[in-house]
């Protein structure tokens, strides 16, 4: 379902905004790679015996991620979500049911689609980076806080989906 990955090198130098653009770039590809080569059954598989987690209900959680910071915060517009079934955890988080229908090659098409509305958005979000956003999450926040938000979701899920990988089939790797 998902081809092999090519993650992007980071810029190491350049403004703010080309530098964020390229790590976020990055983390998503890291995402990616670690789902590549998987069947859909592996995809749904809850892996860690201690945790409702998968890899398609990370890439689920994900486009979320990038429709409501950059969409409906950042660039201040009314995202579109797709109406997948989910549920919700006590802290109030969103997570793909592993029985939602959805086949897991659309959720990685919708995926790939939020990514892409996020980057047709970022030189317009990012001309002044200490703008101020409102958001229920940290209240008043400047988009610089916005953006390094989304690489620690990133980072975050990415730590998930190394280990959920990892439980799977043995792979490996940053």
């Amino acid at each position: 379902m998902i081809e092999k990955i090519v993650r992007p090198g980071r810029k190491l130098s350049g403004s703010w905004p080309e530098v964020i653009a390229s790590i976020l770039d990055y983390h998503r590809a890291t995402f990616l790679w670690k789902c590549a080569g998987l069947s859909e059954a592996e995809l749904r598989q809850r892996s860690v015996m201690s945790s409702e987690l998968t890899l398609l209900g990370l890439m689920h959680h994900l486009q979320g991620v990038e429709r409501y910071w950059f969409q409906r915060r950042l660039a201040d517009k009314t995202p579109i979500f797709k109406p997948y079934r989910i549920y919700v955890t006590a802290d109030g988080g969103e997570w793909l049911d592993v029985a939602d229908p959805t086949p897991a090659k659309d959720v990685y098409v919708d995926y790939l689609a939020a990514c892409e509305e996020s980057r047709k958005v970022f030189a317009k979000v990012t001309e002044d980076v200490s703008r101020l956003v409102q958001s229920p999450e940290f209240g008043e926040s400047d988009v610089r806080f916005i953006l390094e938000h989304l690489i620690e979701e990133y980072a975050r899920h990415v730590g998930h989906a190394d280990l959920l990988r990892e439980a799977i089939d043995g792979a490996i790797g940053e």
